[in-house]
């Protein structure tokens, strides 16, 4: 194909004729996708979304590898699937390395496919994963297609990424996760788009905490002044842990869990706090790191102690230049398309976190529309899958080539 003819092809017109041809086929895997359980927890059903998917990518002259990854929280996870396909221009002459993300698993129990088949009323399927994110992989299968039947190879590589463990905050995937994303030039992430149709260019980070408050005990009839109450000390810690929102910019802290104490009759010795901070930026959760050591240090319980513990941090991906070159490419295709979208920032987290924690700049909402998430009423509105999948298979297009500016 002449580079004329392929420009053509990248500035969307043949892209979403080629999108558009291929609905019917869409929504036909949507519906085999939809039928398959897929929970979390559900690993043998994973597996077999891994297995369809690996067969399309196969077809598109992907290679494909299977990652077994091994128990987390003692919960059995299905495989990581990582495909490559190399393109005509190597990264020596402009040509970038694309990773496409999306996720296997869904927040459903087993039977629940056999219970909710996909249904379509009017414009909008329903169906458990629908939009979450059966409808954002096959979006991205679609888009390869289109750019593979368009002619358009002009890239380093294109690595898909499908996760077994998503919906539970990719325990078991998050180190391949991390490891596959190294070295890549940009990353799109399938999830769907926001119910207005916005893509998401920022996440919130996520640090979770243990704070465990140390008391003594005591008879709580006889000498309860030998005491020192944990709970009431947890207790004050409480407040001044949720009166740290609305001080520290964008930072938010929920106390989620509270236990302690053995039994009414005892002073308690002991409580715990599960506390969660989240920020859109690092420095964010620095700040909120700092404030919640402060306050378990102002202890105001005489006799009581708390150990503050970090569990878990989930970085944020950051609203900044590198997303923001991604989301400019995007907004130009989009209005060849007709499509008018804007640029949202959530709090809520996926794998896209984690690749941009990984130092790769990260667009993410670039599934079909949909809505509903992890609800009965789960939704996606089809009359955006061929513009959604043309916009993405023109977005890989343009990031690709690095010549194209």
């Amino acid at each position: 194909m002449s580079a004329p003819a392929r420009q053509q092809c990248r500035d969307t017109p043949v892209l979403l004729a080629l999108a558009e041809q291929r609905l019917g086929a869409y929504l036909d895997g949507l519906a085999e996708l939809v039928a398959i359980d897929s929970g979390s927890y559900s690993p043998d059903g994973v597996n077999r979304v891994a297995d369809w998917t690996a067969a399309r990518l196969t077809a598109l002259g992907f290679t494909t590898e299977r990652i077994a990854v091994p128990p987390a929280h003692g919960h059995r996870s299905g495989d990581v699937l990582v495909a490559r396909r190399t393109g005509s221009l190597p990264v020596a002459d402009g040509g970038r390395r694309i990773l496409l993300a999306a996720h296997l698993d869904t927040v459903f129990e087993d039977g629940t496919a056999a219970e909710r088949p996909l249904r379509i009323d009017g414009a909008l399927a329903h169906g458990p994963g629908a939009s979450d994110d059966k409808g954002g992989l096959l979006a991205g299968l679609t888009a390869l297609e289109v750019l593979d039947a368009a002619g358009l190879d002009g890239y380093a590589e294109v690595v898909f990424l499908a996760t077994p463990d998503e919906e539970i905050g990719s325990p078991a995937s998050r180190s391949v996760t991390e490891r596959t994303a190294r070295g890549m030039h940009y990353a799109l992430a399938l999830e769907c788009a926001r119910e207005n149709g916005d893509l998401v260019v920022a996440r919130k980070g996520v640090a979770d905490y243990v704070l465990t408050v140390s008391g003594r005990a005591a008879h709580a009839g006889v000498e309860p002044e030998r005491g020192a109450n944990a709970a009431l000390a947890a207790a004050r810690l409480v407040v001044a842990l949720q009166a740290l929102n609305g001080r520290l910019g964008d930072v938010t802290v929920n106390v989620g869990v509270i236990r302690g104490g053995h039994r009414a009759n005892i002073v308690c010795p002991e409580a715990e706090l599960r506390v969660e901070v989240r920020s859109a930026t690092g420095a964010g959760l620095e700040r909120g790191r700092s404030a919640l050591e402060q306050a378990a240090a102002q202890t105001r319980v005489p006799g009581t102690s708390v150990r503050v513990e970090l569990l878990e941090v989930c970085p944020p991906m950051e609203d900044g230049p590198a997303a923001r070159r991604i989301l400019a490419h995007a907004l130009a295709a989009g209005e060849q398309l007709g499509l008018v979208f804007g640029a949202a920032a959530t709090g809520g987290v996926g794998d896209a976190n984690l690749i941009a924690g990984a130092g790769v700049p990260v667009l993410d909402g670039l599934g079909p529309v949909g809505g509903a998430d992890h609800t009965p009423q789960e939704w996606l509105d089809v009359t955006t899958v061929p513009a959604r999948v043309a916009l993405l298979a023109a977005l890989i297009a343009r990031l690709g080539d690095e010549r194209t500016g």
